[in-house]
């Protein structure tokens, strides 16, 4: 009976663990998908280098908090740490809102 209650939440964990690791890929697909349709999206090969790892530092960094927190409470508040932080480099890589890390 225990084993039951442990797979459903193995289960579980595996559908959040695909979720986020597909939504990285998707995420890193756009801008190759953009570049065939029009002339506004131009990345280079560094881009994409930087961006994958940006995903893949996120993605870990996400995986790792959901094994360590216990409470669900501590897992949301981490994962939206964890996604302003992104969102925050993401925005200084593209324009330098607060640094000229991206100029």
């Amino acid at each position: 009976m225990a084993g039951n209650i442990e797979g459903a939440g193995a289960r579980r964990g595996n559908r959040w663990r695909l979720a986020v690791w597909g939504g990285a890929a998707a995420l890193l697909s756009l801008p190759f998908v953009a570049m065939q349709f029009t002339g506004e999206v131009q990345w280079t090969l560094s881009d994409f280098v930087v961006f994958g790892l940006l995903l893949l530092i996120v993605c870990s960094l996400f995986e790792l908090a959901m094994r360590l927190l216990a409470t669900r409470g501590a897992r949301i508040v981490a994962a939206i740490a964890i996604v302003l932080g992104f969102l925050w480099v993401w925005a200084e890589l593209a324009v330098g809102v607060f640094t000229d890390w991206g100029s």
